[in-house]
């Protein structure tokens, strides 16, 4: 058993390795974010949007499970390429796909070796595997609605919870979407001219809304858990 677990953790590191060091190489993550494909699918929109729509999921997929790619520059790309409505619509369905990849991979290669010395960490096992499950989904909730944490990590880190796979897809889709139209909404506007200032307007309204109610749900329920881990940082 111990041996299975050492062997899936050697063979993920190895893979993140091997991506990393292929990535340098060939430029995948430059290709993504290059402008000069954006211009090309921002123009493909009107010939084939289908198409379009299709490379941008698999973009997004990829970048998601593979990439290290900042979570919001895929909803500012969608706004950029597709529009407000049309680009959250597709960024919302792209990244949960590639969060729900990244989460079955982080479930199946780091759960059995990960889990247990997370759980050593008082702070960490209070948050994220109580035996409720409570504090696991309201930290779900925080972090996609609140879109600062590194999107990447999140998506393997919480394969080694107990976070039930639907749950976790469910609330991913529901809690990102503001963020997303924040982003897509505010990209959309620097690209149009004749709607910037409502655009600017929505995406700023989307900011408060995501912010405050980042910041209620924390200080409404996680205020203990604040001050356990203060604890637990100066007993270190």
């Amino acid at each position: 058993m111990k041996n299975s677990k050492n062997k899936k953790l050697i063979l993920f590191c190895s893979l993140i390795v091997s991506i990393l060091i292929l990535n340098h190489y060939l430029g995948w993550s430059k290709y993504l974010s290059d402008t000069g494909n954006l211009l090309f699918l921002k123009n493909m929109v009107d010939e084939n949007i289908v198409l379009a729509g299709t490379i941008y999921i698999l973009f997004t997929v990829i970048g998601c499970v593979v990439l290290a790619l900042p979570g919001a520059s895929f909803a500012i790309f969608a706004g950029l390429i597709f529009g407000p409505v049309l680009g959250t619509v597709l960024c919302s369905f792209s990244t949960t796909i590639g969060a729900v990849g990244a989460f079955l991979l982080g479930r199946f290669f780091l759960k059995e070796s990960i889990k247990p010395m997370a759980e050593k960490n008082k702070y960490i096992k209070k948050l994220l595997f109580d035996e409720s499950g409570k504090n696991g989904k309201l930290v779900l909730m925080i972090t996609r609605l609140v879109p600062l944490f590194p999107y990447n990590l999140q998506n393997f880190a919480y394969g080694i919870t107990d976070i039930k796979f639907w749950t976790y897809t469910i609330y991913s889709l529901v809690f990102m979407l503001p963020g997303t139209a924040m982003f897509t909404v505010g990209a959309a506007g620097i690209s149009d001219e004749e709607n910037r200032l409502a655009y600017m307007v929505v995406a700023l309204a989307l900011a408060v809304f995501v912010f405050g109610i980042g910041f209620f749900l924390k200080k409404k329920h996680m205020n203990g858990d604040s001050d356990l881990m203060e604890e637990n940082y100066n007993g270190l």
